[in-house]
Formats: structure tokens, sequence, C-alpha cells
């Protein structure tokens, strides 16, 4: 039996047709498939697919409805491959595809761009989430990318354990909705009030939505706190400090000299924590955000800073997490590019 049910491939909205005829993949693909199909030569091959670096794999099953969808004869092929969320190794096979050539050879661009895009995601929140355990972490990176990314990006962040995403369409894989806070450009429209425009927030959201408010709109992170858990009670599940790396918070005007105080600091956290702890506002949480990448996380963890959620947004999106993909068997029969050699993997499981 699978370890898990795979996505159904019309989660995905492929535009097949367009797919199909190769209108998104690279032409020398294209043209590979067309001189076969002219040539009325169709060999049997055996495709390897492999990343180069220890990641946390993203894609497959998206990569899978590809090839279900847009291969011309996927009732003469099989696949066999890894699941979204598995920890792979440098060069090791997580996906192997068996078929006729001219079947698929127009696909490798989709199946390998996927799959570099949702591993570099999955891979980047992985280790976000692994830095702030057991602390939540919020995906936050929608503003950072093309729209046209998010179904895919939240659903692989959701596998690599982010708490929470911003959007509905990056929620829409598993059936469930964004969250969010209140924003500076909501509290900008009551005239930079953020009580108020955090009072009107809770008055029209349903009470089922945590209401979390940015305190960084007037630099004073503490006062700003205090006044809205005074105002708003238990209705306040929590505070986001957000503040600019451009700037040093009111609280820590009389404290600089010991640490770096610009931006979102520990210091300042310690400060808002503080000062809501003493007013007998234990229970207002605290979400940070701003710049956190997996080694500012550290630091903080590192350092006890009461941090009770993380918001992380731009950083999940850097670095490269590339695909290979080879022909190593021809009608069973080894054929590869030197150094490329069939290398079977055991952890493979058969695609339905």
């Amino acid at each position: 039996m699978p370890r898990r049910p795979r996505l159904d491939p019309a989660i995905f909205h492929l535009p097949v047709e367009r797919m199909r005829e190769g209108y998104y993949s690279d032409k020398y693909f294209v043209r590979a498939r067309e001189i076969l199909q002219a040539d009325d030569y169709h060999p049997r091959v055996t495709m390897q697919v492999f990343g180069k670096q220890h990641a946390s794999l993203g894609g497959i099953d998206e990569a899978i409805a590809i090839l279900k969808l847009c291969s011309e004869r996927w009732d003469e092929m099989e696949v066999w491959a890894l699941y979204d969320g598995d920890e792979i190794a440098p060069w090791e096979t997580v996906l192997l595809i068996e078929g006729p050539y001219d079947a698929f050879a127009n696909l490798e661009t989709l199946y390998l761009g996927v799959l570099a895009r949702r591993t570099r995601v999955g891979t980047n929140t992985r280790r976000v989430v692994e830095a702030a355990a057991p602390k939540q972490v919020m995906f936050f990176p929608a503003r950072h990318d093309h729209w046209l990314v998010q179904t895919g990006d939240g659903y692989a962040a959701h596998i690599a354990g982010a708490i929470g995403v911003s959007t509905d369409a990056q929620a829409s894989w598993w059936g469930s909705k964004g969250i969010g806070t209140v924003p500076h450009a909501l509290i900008a429209a009551y005239d930079g009030d953020t009580v108020l425009a955090t009072a009107k927030f809770a008055e029209y959201m349903p009470p089922d939505v945590r209401v979390v408010t940015l305190v960084d709109f007037e630099n004073d992170c503490v006062g700003t706190s205090l006044a809205l858990a005074e105002a708003l009670g238990e209705r306040l599940y929590g505070v986001r400090i957000d503040t600019s790396e451009m700037l040093v918070d009111r609280s820590l005007l009389d404290q600089m000299g010991r640490f770096r105080p610009t931006g979102v600091n520990p210091q300042l956290v310690w400060n808002v924590r503080d000062a809501l702890d003493r007013h007998g506002f234990r229970p207002v949480q605290i979400v940070v955000s701003g710049g956190f990448t997996v080694e500012k996380i550290r630091e903080f963890e590192a350092a006890g800073v009461p941090v009770d959620a993380y918001g992380v947004g731009s950083s999940l999106f850097q670095g490269r997490f590339d695909f290979t993909a080879d022909v190593v068997l021809v009608e069973g029969k080894p054929c590869a590019k030197v150094g490329r050699g069939f290398r079977p993997n055991p952890r493979l499981e058969r695609v339905e």
C-alpha cells in the first residue's frame, strides 16, 4: 500500500493542451519529440530524475499530474516516485519515468521546473520551522513573487510544517484558508489610530478570527501594545512587531550602546513582553517579522527571546535546488551520459 494518498491531478488546474503541445517547454525537447514521431521511432526509455543537494522534496505530486494529464500515452508508461516532504540526499533518485520517449519528451522542462520551485520553498520552510521549533512559523512571502506560484508554494510550505499561510490560494490544496494580522494600511486608513483600526477589525471579523495587530506604526511598540491590550482585553490574541531595519523603536532610546538597536531585535521583544506582563497581559502573544532568516531565528531561540511565532517572507525563496533528468536505460539496457548511470532507489513507490 502507498504511504499516503497523492494529490488528485485535477487540483492543479493545468493548461493541459498548451503543456502537451510544448508551449511551456524548452524547444529542443519539443523538436526531439517531433523527430521521433516523424521517424516512427518509439524507443522505451527510463528517465531518472535527481537533485544535487540535501533537501525537503516538493512538487512530486504536481510533476506526476503533468505526466498523467499531459503525456500522450500514459497507459504505456510506468512511474516511480518519492513523496512531497521526503528528505532527500544529493544525487538520490526522486523520480523514474519509463515509457516511449516520444510520449513524454516534451514534458521535462515542466516537471523539473515544479520540482525545483517547490523543493526550494519546502526546504527553506522546513529549515526555519526546525530552527523555530516548538514556536510557530507563518508563511508570509506571497508579496515577493508572482501570484501564479501561490498555490503550489503554499502547499510546499504546509508539507514542510508551516502553521499558517497568508492567502486562500496558498491554503487551497488542503482545503484551508489564509491567515493574517491587522495591516499597516488599515491603521493608516483610520488616521494612524492602531487601537481604532484593531477595534474595527474585531468588530467586523468573525469571533474565530484571531486578532493580531502590527504595533510599530508609530515606532512605539511598547506603548501601542499596552494601549491595544487595555482597549481590547481578551479579544486581543497577539501583537506583531515589524519595525523597519532603518529605525530604532522608542522604547530602546535609553538602552542603546550595548546591542544593535535597529529593526526587530531581542531587546525590543523583551521590552514588549515585560511591559505586557507587568500590566497583567501575559496571555497576549508576540509575533515577530521583518527580515527573519534561519540564522536570525536561531539567534533569537539561542538567546531565549520571548517570541511566540515568527512571520517569515522573502528568505523562503532564496537558494537553488535544481533537478536534472537523464535517460539511463533504453529498451532496458544501460545507455546514459557518462557519469549519469542508473541509480535505483528502494524508497521509490509505483504511481498508480
